[in-house]
């Protein structure tokens, strides 16, 4: 898989209607097709029929209302159809025929459960698997659960998003895109005529900005660090202290950390390497061991006899309120007032040191694994600059332990 070639919504919405078909690097013959409006494309995977050993191509919604990931699920769905030696193209009229036929009064609640059994067996975590269901059950199921599709119209849809719209704008556009989902499926199997939720955003007031919207994680300044260190971590006693510790010096999300296992690690070449499915973008990540995470993980070896790196006292990975808590004991200070430093915060007060100590800009995304936006400049990129990086790694463990 070419992780540097996925198809990224910057690169999606900028699709123009004389643009060729931008292909998705992580499912084969899966392309975006532009339509007559900017920023719209049909999805269509294209591919040889086993049964008729014919060309075809098999269309799965429009995009931004079907998402570049439900996509993916969609078309690697029918690539496991072709797999058993299956047409999806004709497996997929065949269902809708068979529904058409005997369930034309299915109602919304119906059609959204059947929409989650098919999507969830493409998600592998179970949490989002959940949410997914749960946010329909909470938020549209008490307005239009018990109406059949067919009745259901942008004024209904109007009705279940415009309580939560300004309020809850990011709950709300997952609620409109979930409806989406639901909706553009009841489409493709006949049952309705065109998707209400396409439209819906003519009736609702303009949301603020996403930038406006985003509230950052509280961080600790980077010159308090040492202080906080000496004062409340020192020789890491325990594991909460030892995983902080960790998680700071290495500038990995905490659930990277607490979800660290033994096999990753390789003492002699000093590097951790976490695999793609524990990483946030799903791209395997390495990280460089600094002199003071090797001296942390070997005491820790000494008392973790566990596959964890850092278990609970249960042997299962620690909630992120294990940290959450710790710091909120003994005050944290961070840069927002009124509110402690978070874990995830001492990620930024690492940006932020490397950018005020010289450190090349690449480096520090590296280090912090960010996805790189730009299309053209990831392109380019065929390493992940693991042993310019370690000088940084070593610079930034000397200074989080410099007060020792």
């Amino acid at each position: 898989m070419d992780f540097y070639r996925m198809l990224r919504d910057v690169t999606a919405k900028a699709i123009q209607p004389s643009d060729k078909p931008l292909a998705d690097g992580t499912v084969t013959g899966l392309r975006l097709h532009p339509t007559k409006t900017k920023g719209r494309g049909v999805w269509k995977l294209r591919y040889v029929s086993p049964v008729s050993h014919l060309r075809r191509d098999m269309s799965f919604g429009v995009y931004p209302d079907v998402s570049i990931a439900d996509a993916r699920l969609l078309a690697n769905a029918a690539r496991s159809e072709i797999a058993k030696g299956a047409d999806p193209k004709d497996v997929r009229d065949s269902a809708k025929r068979s529904v058409k036929h005997s369930r034309t009064d299915l109602t919304f609640m119906d059609a959204a459960t059947q929409v989650h059994t098919n999507l969830k067996g493409g998600w592998k975590n179970a949490k989002h698997q959940d949410q997914w269901i749960n946010t329909l059950t909470t938020y549209v199921f008490p307005f239009i659960g018990s109406r059949p599709v067919n009745e259901i119209d942008v004024r209904n849809i109007e009705d279940v998003l415009k309580p939560i719209w300004l309020t809850k704008p990011e709950t709300a556009s997952r609620v409109k895109q979930r409806c989406s989902q639901v909706m553009e499926w009841c489409w493709a199997q006949g049952l309705v005529s065109a998707n209400p939720v396409s439209v819906v955003h003519h009736l609702l007031p303009k949301q603020p900005s996403t930038r406006e919207r985003v509230e950052h994680y509280p961080a600790m300044p980077w010159k308090l660090i040492p202080s906080f260190v000496v004062g409340h971590i020192e020789n890491a006693d325990n594991v909460t202290r030892a995983l902080l510790l960790f998680v700071i010096l290495t500038a990995v999300r905490s659930g990277e950390a607490r979800g660290a296992r033994w096999s990753e690690f390789d003492i002699d070449q000093k590097v951790w390497t976490i695999p793609a499915s524990r990483m946030k973008a799903k791209v395997l990540h390495r990280v460089p061991l600094s002199s003071p995470v090797l001296e942390l993980i070997k005491k820790q070896k000494n008392v973790a006899k566990h596959i964890l790196v850092f278990p609970s006292p249960t042997g299962k990975i620690l909630t992120d309120m294990a940290l959450t808590a710790f710091l909120r004991k003994h005050k944290a200070t961070s840069d927002t007032p009124g509110r402690c430093a978070t874990a995830h915060g001492f990620r930024s007060s690492f940006r932020d040191w490397a950018s005020e100590n010289g450190f090349a800009n690449d480096w520090a995304e590296r280090a912090l694994a960010h996805t790189i936006r730009e299309q053209t400049k990831a392109a380019y990129y065929r390493t992940d600059l693991l042993e310019q990086r370690r000088h940084m790694m070593e610079a930034w463990g000397t200074h989080v332990l410099s007060n020792l």
